[in-house]
């Protein structure tokens, strides 16, 4: 695929997006009927502002959803102490949430324009960003090249390249190089991550780690805690978290089997959609399971089988109430969800084997004792009894895990070193403009 092919190839997807922008408020209107939009602000969509841009340097962070606004929350704290002003994008509305808690009116939150070009320069054109910052693996083709055009630029950190997506990418080798080569710098999560930026054009790479192992401790409302914690009492339990379809049924059927051994178990499950929680609080009840949903603040008697953890932002109080956890998208579903939460909060981790979002940290994990992969509901079955009935072992997997976390840390550190040579500046016209001088 030649070099003008490809050219060609971005042109076409670019006209392609403005002539369908005049039919895409179907689109927004089906996903905020679904409750994926925030009704109040899908303008934002369009790239239309909510807010005035401020004066002086602004940085442009977009995050895709939770796990990717909670592992830049450190680095914007930085730009923020530096005086520079900070538009936060995220694409859900949960994120949104947890932006506003955990960031509040210090940064400027806006829902990520659609990657139609009507929509990216409305937005570019009103924001007017210094330095624009993706998350993870956030590559949109039009909102690169527009930035590109005007010149800004874009740094990819945290950056995570899954197998499906480089496989993607080595089918269109020249439209990769066309995109990537916007990229100013790639700072990559692993190795493996960095090798594939290298191959599809990106320059220059450097490796930080993963970022979310230098976020703080998801919290926890103390008062709910103690309540849960009295009612629970001696109870044994275990938690399934960040469940996807299909991983419900199996733990349920995990809580069957191993409930033959342990009768007072009690089994907690966060399904990584709340909205479908109604849905299997019926799917539990035909089961002869009793439910208490947290949502509807319903008891805890000593008859409840499952906790339904079908609340947003509270991960830090179903973590707590556990020593064993499964993560879940890794049995049914691809590409595994994040351990290293359980791992800081004192869990021994269990998981399937899909976890190739994840490769790296589960690497670490397995290798150090903290995490265990099992096959399918009978092995997720036996290792529950196993972690329930021994708990040295689970004691060491949950000491491993914590050493494995702090032996992981340092990512921040590392991002905001490849991040200087572009914030530098920021932080001088800052300073200038509060009359401070140039120097610390």
């Amino acid at each position: 695929m030649s070099e003008r092919w490809a050219r060609a190839m971005l042109a076409t997807y670019r006209f392609a997006g403005a002539a369908a922008f005049p039919f895409v408020g179907g689109y927004v209107a089906f996903r905020v009927s679904k409750g994926k939009e925030d009704r109040a602000r899908r303008h934002e969509r369009y790239g239309k502002a909510s807010r005035p841009r401020p004066e002086g340097p602004l940085v442009w962070v977009h995050a895709a959803s939770v796990g990717e606004t909670m592992a830049v929350i450190g680095m914007i704290e930085h730009f923020l102490a530096n005086g520079i002003n900070v538009v936060l994008t995220t694409g859900t509305v949960t994120s949104a949430t947890v932006a506003e808690e955990r960031l509040g009116d210090r940064i400027i939150h806006q829902y990520v324009p659609l990657d139609l070009k009507p929509a990216v320069s409305r937005f570019l054109d009103h924001w007017q960003p210094d330095l624009a910052i993706m998350a993870e693996s956030e590559i949109w083709p039009m909102t690169i090249l527009e930035l590109g055009i005007r010149r800004v630029p874009q740094v990819l950190v945290n950056g995570r390249m899954s197998d499906r997506s480089f496989a993607r990418w080595q089918r269109r080798p020249s439209v990769a190089e066309a995109l990537f080569e916007n990229l100013a710098h790639v700072v990559a999560q692993s190795e493996l991550d960095g090798e594939r930026f290298r191959q599809l054009g990106a320059r220059p790479v450097t490796v930080s780690g993963n970022l979310k192992v230098d976020t703080d401790l998801p919290p926890a409302d103390p008062a709910a805690l103690a309540g849960l914690q009295r009612a629970i009492g001696s109870r044994k339990t275990w938690a399934a978290l960040s469940t996807h379809p299909g991983e419900e049924k199996i733990a349920a059927d995990v809580h069957c089997m191993v409930r033959k051994r342990h009768p007072d178990l009690l089994t907690i499950i966060v399904p990584r959609h709340p909205e479908r929680a109604a849905a299997l609080k019926e799917e539990f009840a035909a089961r002869g399971l009793k439910v208490a949903a947290r949502s509807a603040e319903d008891p805890i008697t000593a008859d409840t089988d499952i906790l339904l953890g079908d609340t947003i932002g509270e991960m830090g109080l179903y973590l707590r109430l556990t020593e064993i956890a499964f993560v879940g998208r890794s049995l049914v579903g691809e590409g595994g969800q994040n351990p290293l939460e359980p791992a800081m909060l004192g869990t021994a981790i269990l998981a399937g084997t899909n976890i190739q979002n994840f490769r790296d940290a589960y690497r670490r994990l397995t290798e150090s004792g903290a995490a265990k992969l099992v096959r399918d509901a009978q092995m997720l079955a036996g290792a529950v009894n196993f972690l329930l009935k021994n708990d040295e072992m689970r004691k060491a997997m949950i000491a491993a895990g914590e050493r494995t976390v702090l032996e992981m840390s340092g990512a921040l550190e590392r991002t905001l070193a490849a991040l200087e040579p572009f914030i530098h500046p920021l932080i001088v016209e800052s300073r200038l403009r509060r009359g401070e001088g140039a120097n610390p």
